[in-house]
């Protein structure tokens, strides 16, 4: 189950990623009055939303583990 997990968080990263690859590249083509730049980042939001729920998920089954970094 923690790698299929990981799995699933990795791929939430790169969707998040991709979406906003995928802003950049409308807001550099689109012509005025273009919404697709708008519903890009809007998704990136929802799916960083999602990804942060689900580390917080993770962490709290204890499927991922905090490092502990500068204690």
């Amino acid at each position: 189950m923690e790698t299929i997990y990981k799995v699933a968080l990795v791929i939430m990263f790169l969707v998040v990623v991709f979406n906003l690859g995928q802003a950049l590249y409308f807001m550099m083509t689109d012509k005025d009055g273009s919404k697709r730049t708008v519903w890009a980042l809007t998704r990136r939001i929802s799916f960083s939303l999602v990804l942060i729920v689900m580390v917080i998920i993770g962490i709290k089954m204890g499927w991922i583990h905090p490092h502990g970094v500068g204690q």
